[in-house]
């Protein structure tokens, strides 16, 4: 397992220097006898120690351990198999862990609620996705990393609701709508479309979707490839009535990989989701599993 962490820090080395360094140059010029002291070895002997700092404090030695949800749904994850690297998320974790200096049986997977993922405390993962926003409030009890993923919110109704055909949030008023507790969507349910009726809450999506299939809510409100699965595949006699993109007055998430607060992790997961999006290779993962999930009306304030 020693050898593994080795591999590791070697691997990650050059990534961390970045999110480790100090921008702040010293004052006056060194002498020759400190330039001689400061060899090309002592500079990549400081290099690897920076990285061994922030890439492998992991939980389990050697091991980085990532959370996902319980279950964890299409397309973020397929077949609920997030070691597979199948699905959105499933691929950012292991690109993710791969610029970190893990992969392979050196990656380990457990499971986790929403609701317990984001309270403070000490976490049982090195890092969790699972469609978490970052918010202020959230930052306060947890670390996020720079996005990985940013989504509109959407609307599923069942054919012939009272959503159907809306094109502002003035026609949303008086819909009775439903949405898991303590996200994002609940959010924007009770602050930007601010019905006139009740909104129910769920413990998870799952409730929220068997309410609206059993005719119980008028609409749901999900990310919109989650509201964009569901009335593809899971609820039939639904469609998506329209999606909140900010330019037209609604909100967006930006979902980022949350640690457990000042995770000395953070720097280095920061860097690694940030190469992959230099490189291109998380729009190239974006594109492969949600470029089919874009589409659907645009609502109006």
């Amino acid at each position: 397992m020693r050898s593994t962490k080795l591999i590791a820090v070697a691997a990650a080395a050059t990534l961390v220097l970045a999110a480790c360094g100090s921008d702040d140059a010293p004052s006056g010029a060194p002498t020759s006898e400190a330039a001689e002291a400061e060899t090309p070895a002592d500079t990549e002997s400081q290099t690897t120690e920076a990285a061994s700092d922030a890439c492998s404090n992991t939980i389990e030695d050697g091991v980085l351990t990532i959370a996902t949800g319980n279950p964890a749904f299409f397309p973020w994850v397929i077949d609920d198999a997030p070691e597979s690297g199948q699905g959105f998320e499933a691929a950012v974790a292991l690109a993710v862990g791969t610029q970190m200096g893990y992969s392979g049986d050196a990656v380990t997977w457990v499971r986790t609620d929403f609701d317990a993922a984001i309270q403070p405390g000490a976490k049982d993962f090195d890092f969790n996705l699972q469609q978490f926003t970052i918010t202020d409030e959230r930052k306060a009890t947890v670390d996020f990393s720079v996005p990985y993923y940013t989504a509109n919110q959407a609307i599923v109704a069942l054919n012939g609701s009272s959503a159907e055909g809306a094109t502002s949030i003035a026609d949303l008023k008086d819909v009775k709508f439903g949405a898991q507790a303590g996200t994002t969507s609940f959010a924007f349910i009770t602050d930007v479309i601010q019905p006139t009726q009740d909104v129910f809450a769920y413990d998870d999506n799952v409730g929220a979707k068997a309410a609206l299939e059993a005719n119980q809510i008028d609409a749901a409100v999900f990310d919109l490839p989650t509201a964009l699965y569901v009335s593809g595949v899971e609820i039939d006699g639904s469609s998506v009535v329209g999606q909140f993109p900010a330019a037209t007055g609604g909100t967006t998430d930006e979902f980022g990989l949350l640690l457990e607060k000042d995770s000395p992790l953070t720097p280095c997961v920061n860097a690694a989701v940030q190469a992959l999006t230099d490189s291109g290779e998380l729009a190239a993962i974006t594109n492969e599993w949600l470029s089919e999930f874009t589409g659907a009306p645009v609502i109006s304030e």
